[in-house]
Formats: structure tokens, C-alpha cells, sequence
């Protein structure tokens, strides 16, 4: 599994030589297959996957997952070995996306929020008697799970900010009656809690003055706190576990290294040893025995998820799978006893199949395909690619080509969100769409993106609209000095901080772009300082350090703001907003859309009602891609489905 985020951060490719080379080279016309490959319709690459996310029970006799039912997506469960599946939830208009089972077996929990506010509720369905409960019903409250254990059958473990808005304490659910009691509360400052392996909260991560961040840990919950690490603000890690005897601490930090690294940290001694480590990639997950605790597997991101072995058993596992299917492995789930997995195959041109697996007899069995009539059409592939930026650092990013295509085809440069996040390797239906139109497809790890250690993180610190920008325009440069990209049929894609890159190219360098398409992207960096969710609050030390102080940077951050340049852009483009979003609100985007309009500049606006950041409906997320489509169409020369017309949505 890959690390879970702390709810804070949710906000939060020689060029020269080589080009001169790559453009001497004569280019060919480009293959038949560009324009005559089939059109993937939008509806088999963006509705509801046929099945989903399987997850097996604790006791390991049921299969939950999620399936289309009332046009979104809900938990269906079967009993292992049979075919009764049944639906077990009844939500409408805003499908599920995230579930789990209770330790006991006995009931499905999962989270959902109201028009996408980000408000999670926690439901439980209880199986046997077919009775749907909130078990937080509070307003403007968001609940996060802390932990399910299955060693621990009675109780959940979970995060509030039902007490003050800002901040998360740590709360017990008993199974028994739903009731809620408090086992750790904030001082204020606390960005993560960790449990050990008997639910008592014995480690947390704090925020201090000055972006700086403390790990402490207690031998008890009645013991004091005790700082067993720290950093400044330019290093980053936090806390992952306990050791399988709770007397020793799993940290990842980056102190002493510029990637970060999986430590253990003896509480007694204050001993530090290093389990995992890599000069230039941060660990980015890892894997334990469900019932032992043992660590058993640590994954580095590097081109592709690549993982290091600690067990011999699960490594032979993993060499079996991959034996057995082509695609890169994840396991999905495993039971309580660890004798049967979900896993799942996946790879740049296959979404995901998944299998039972049964690991000491080497059974793989098959379960379903996520989006099984994509199997008809041809995807295509997505290569890692590499190259320097102007001022010699190393950009990491991938290129996907429309099947068939040798020489210089329309493109879309496609920016990613965060901006503390990264491309990786893998499918992507919105990919998919773009190659399948007949676009080039350029993604790129601009500094500022995660993953690639702390100097590279560092390195995107005050470059909104800077040196992150730069590196984008160098990627551009990049495609088209290689023969891939037509420069006057290239076009800028992004959501989220990707939206704001997309604004930014348009604003400051008009011209280089012929288009672009953002959605839920800021266009006023001040106005987006001062309109963050409460629970980002103990980031904001480090959001600033990142991004400018509203208050102590108010020039610079105007100044790197794409509304204070709208009347720079001449070139056509779409916005999209989720008039519920919590983290860029609808002003962003309505304030760059009236600046354009009344300059007479190109602008359509798609302002969906009952969306907040990212489109989950899946008539939204049609609708989008649509419009999207026809757009790109209209002004790079692609192709778009026939008789797929945008509907109109609120403007």
C-alpha cells in the first residue's frame, strides 16, 4: 500500500545537443494508425469502472467492492467461492470512494461527504441486518479512520475535528453500541497521531513555530511526551508505525539525506537505525504482515513503483504474480490469517484486473476487470523520459504518443495537481483520451513535485509562476526540439495547482500555448492564502514557506498571479469549477472569467453545481470531457466523438 497523506497535506525531462541532433534527424509522416484507430468512446474511459477496489473481510469468507448501482458507485458483497452479489449500500448522484471493513467482519464502514464539501461522514452498514447508520452526523465536521485492526474486533480509531475546526483529536468508536469516546486530544498543534499496536495513542507529529516539525512518542498513555525527532523546514517525514513489540518507532525522514528514509527509532535508547533508504527517491510505501506487524516490503518510486524485500516468502510471492501477468502487482487486500490476497494487475495500457490469490498454495484465481470493453481498443503506451531544465536540473516526466504517430503531431502539455504530488507511471483514462484523439501527451515532474528528495521539493519553494513554470516551458521545448510536437497545435492542460499552471502559461507567456483547458485552478494567489479550509491552518507556516506569506509577500504574490495578467491572454480558453470547493473557491474562477469577458477575451466557463474539488458525479465528469473534447478539437485539429454534444451546464 502506498503512505497514507496526513489530512493536512490534501491542499497541499544534453536539451541543447540532444535537440540539435533530434532535429536533424528527417521526420516521417505520420502512421495511418494517428487517424484511423478507433474512438474509445467517453463513456467506456470516464463512467463508473465496472468493479473496484476489492476488499476481502477480516475473517476471510466475504468480497466487498464497489460496482455501478443507481448510476454511481456502491459496495456490493459475495460470500468467497460463490456468486451471490448483492448491493449493501444505496447512495445517489455521488458515488462511494472510500470504504472498509469493520475488524469484525460483521459490517461495512465507508465515508461520504455532501456535494463534495470534504465533510466526510462515517457510515456503517450492518450486514446482517441491512441497517445503515451515521456515526457522525455533526455539522461541518470531517472524520478521517485512524485504524481498523482486526486484532482489535470492538472499536475503531478515528480522527475528529468535531471539537474545533482546526484540528483533529483522536476518537474511540465502540462496534457494540456506535458510541464515540476521546483517547487523544490536540493541543493545537498536532498533525498526525499514531497508534501503537495495543490502540494507545503513543506518537505524533507537531507543527511548531517557523515551519519546524517534532516527532514525540510516550512509553504510555498516562507517560509524558518525549521528542525522539525533529527538522526544520526545509527536511520533511513523519511517523509510520511501530515496531511489531511496540518498543521501537518507524519514522520516514529526510535528515541526514536528501531522500526521505524509512527509520526505526528504539524508545528506550533513542537508537536510530535505517531500514530503507535511497539517495534519490523517498520511500513511498510499505508493506506489513496484517497480523504480526512484521515489515515485509518497501517500495521506492523511481520510473516505475519498484519494491525492496524483507521477507522471503512474500518476495517468492511477488516473483510468482508477476510471473503469472505482465502488469505491474498491488495487493489490494488481505485477510486477517494472511492465506488469501486481492490483487491487482495494472499497467500503462490495462486500468486494472484483479485475482484472488492464495499465496502458500500458489492459486490465482480471477476476480473481474475494473473496465473490461476497454480490452477492444488499443492504448497507448506511456514512456518515462528525462531531460534537463535551462538551469541544469534534472526533470523526470512521461510521454504518451498517439498509436502509430512518428512524426510531429498536435500536443497537450498536462499538468499535474498538488503541487506537492507527482506523475507516475500508470493508466490514465484522461491520457487515454487525449493519445485516442490524436494528441501527443506530455507529463512532467516539475521541481516542487514529490518523490525526488527533499533539494528537489526545496528547489520549487516561492516558484509559482517562477522556475515551476520555466520547467513546463522547457518540456514543451523538450517535445518539440525532439520532433514529437507541432509548437503552433500545442495546448496546456491542468487541474487544481495544474489549473493555475495553465492560467500562468496563458498570462505570462502569452503566445507559446494555442489553447488551454483548467479546472478548479487558483488565479489570485492572495485570495487563495486567505480562503484555506480550517484544518490547513497548522500548515500554514509551511504552505507559506512554500508558496509566500499574504501578508509579508503581498507584491510578489500578486505579481505571480495569472488575474493581475488576464488581459495578456489571447488565446482560447476553458475553465471548470465545482461551486463547492473548499480548497479553491468559486471566486477563483469567477473572477478570472469576468476579467476576461470584459476584455472581450476567449473564455467558456463550465460551473458545475454539486461538484466541489474534482468531479465525481459521473454525468459531471462527462459532461466535462465533452465540452473538454470539443474544445481541443475546435482549436488543435483532433478528433471527437460524434453525436457527443456538451450539454450546457451552469455558467
Amino acid at each position: 500500500m502506498r503512505l497514507p497523506f496526513s489530512p493536512y497535506w490534501s491542499l497541499l525531462v544534453l536539451l541543447f545537443l540532444a535537440g540539435l541532433l533530434q532535429a536533424a534527424m528527417p521526420l516521417r509522416a505520420a502512421s495511418p494508425d494517428a487517424k484511423t484507430a478507433p474512438l474509445i468512446p467517453l463513456r467506456v474511459l470516464f463512467e463508473e469502472p465496472k468493479r473496484a477496489s476489492p476488499r476481502i473481510s477480516p475473517d476471510g469468507r466475504r468480497l466487498a467492492y464497489l460496482a455501478p448501482h443507481q448510476g454511481v458507485l456502491n459496495v456490493w458483497v459475495r460470500s468467497l467461492g460463490k456468486k451471490n452479489d448483492h448491493p449493501v449500500t444505496e447512495e445517489k448522484g455521488r458515488g462511494i470512494r472510500s470504504f472498509f471493513w469493520s475488524p469484525d467482519s460483521r459490517s461495512v464502514f465507508y465515508l461520504q461527504d455532501q456535494g463534495g464539501n470534504e465533510n466526510n461522514h462515517l457510515f456503517r452498514v450492518d450486514l446482517d441486518r441491512g441497517k445503515r447508520t451515521d456515526l457522525t452526523p455533526f455539522k461541518d465536521v470531517k472524520v478521517h479512520l485512524q485504524a481498523d485492526d482486526p486484532a482489535h474486533a470492538r472499536s475503531l480509531l478515528l480522527d475528529m475535528n468535531q471539537r474545533d475546526a482546526k484540528i483533529f483529536d483522536v476518537y474511540d468508536l465502540s462496534l457494540s453500541d456506535n458510541r464515540l469516546s476521546l483517547r487523544a486530544e490536540n493541543p493545537g498543534n498536532v498533525l498526525e497521531w499514531e497508534e501503537d499496536h495495543q490502540y494507545a495513542i503513543r506518537a505524533r507529529l507537531a507543527m511548531l513555530p517557523g515551519a519546524r516539525q517534532e516527532v514525540s512518542a510516550r512509553s504510555s498513555i498516562d507517560a509524558p511526551w518525549k521528542v525522539v525527532a525533529s527538522w526544520g523546514p526545509d527536511e520533511s517525514g513523519g511517523a509510520v508505525g511501530f515496531s511489531p513489540d511496540d518498543r521501537s518507532l518507524w519514522i520516514l525522514s529526510s535528515v541526514g539525506a536528501n531522500a526521505e528514509r524509512l527509520l526505526e527509532i528504539d524508545l528506550e535508547s533513542g537508537k536510530q537505525t535505517t531500514l530503507a533508504e535511497d539517495p534519490h527517491y523517498d520511500v513511498a510505501a510499505i508493506l506489513t504482515h496484517p497480523k504480526t506487524y512484521r515489515l515485509e516490503a518497501v517500495a521506492f518510486e523511481r520510473e516505475k513503483l519498484e519494491w525492496r524485500f524483507f521477507e522471503p516468502q512474500v518476495r517468492e510471492a511477488f516473483d510468482y504474480l508477476q510471473s503469472q501477468h505482465p502488469g505491474e502487482v498491488t495487493i489490494a487486500s488481505r485477510d486477517f490469517s494472511d492465506r488469501t490476497w486481492a490483487v491487482a494487475f495494472s499497467s500503462d495500457i490495462d486500468p486494472a484486473s484483479f485475482y484472488l490469490f492464495r499465496p502458500q498454495e500458489k492459486k490465482l484465481e480471477f476476480l473481474f476487470a475494473s473496465r473490461p470493453e476497454l480490452a477492444s481498443y488499443r492504448l497507448a503506451p506511456m514512456e518515462p523520459i528525462s531531460f534537463p531544465a535551462r538551469d541544469g536540473l534534472l526533470l523526470h516526466g512521461y510521454l504518451t504518443l498517439p498509436l502509430g504517430a512518428t512524426g510531429k503531431v498536435p500536443f497537450v502539455l498536462l499538468v499535474h495537481g498538488g503541487p506537492w504530488a507527482r506523475d507516475s507511471w500508470g493508466f490514465s483514462p484522461l491520457v487515454q483520451l487525449l493519445a485516442n484523439r490524436g494528441y501527443g501527451v506530455l507529463q512532467v515532474n516539475f521541481r516542487g513535485s514529490t518523490g525526488y528528495g527533499k533539494e528537489f521539493v526545496n528547489a520549487g519553494d516561492r516558484e509559482w509562476g517562477g522556475k515551476m513554470q520555466t520547467d513546463l516551458i522547457d518540456a514543451k521545448q523538450w517535445a518539440v526540439a525532439h520532433g514529437y510536437a507541432d509548437p503552433d497545435r500545442f495546448a496546456v492542460m491542468g487541474m487544481s495547482y495544474g489549473g493555475y499552471a495553465t492560467l500562468a502559461a496563458l498570462a505570462f507567456v502569452p503566445g507559446e500555448f494555442t489553447c488551454g483547458v483548467e479546472a478548479m485552478g487558483p488565479s489570485n494567489l492572495l485570495t487563495l492564502s486567505h480562503s484555506i479550509p480550517p484544518y490547513w491552518e497548522p500548515m500554514r507556516a509551511l504552505f507559506e514557506k512554500r508558496l509566500g506569506s499574504p501578508e509579508k509577500d503581498e507584491a510578489f504574490l500578486h505579481e505571480r498571479s495569472p488575474l493581475f495578467a488576464a488581459g495578456r491572454i489571447r488565446v482560447p480558453l476553458l475553465i471548470a469549477q465545482g461551486a463547492n470547493d473548499v480548497r479553491v473557491k468559486q471566486a477563483e474562477s469567477d473572477q478570472i472569467v469576468e476579467a476576461m469577458r470584459k476584455q472581450g477575451l476567449p473564455v467558456e466557463y463550465l460551473l458545475f453545481p454539486d461538484e466541489g474539488h474534482g468531479f465525481v458525479r459521473p454525468e459531471d465528469r462527462l459532461q466535462f470531457f465533452r465540452a473538454t473534447e470539443k474544445f481541443l478539437a475546435q482549436h488543435l485539429g483532433g478528433r471527437a466523438e460524434k453525436g457527443a454534444e456538451p450539454k450546457q451546464a451552469s455558467r
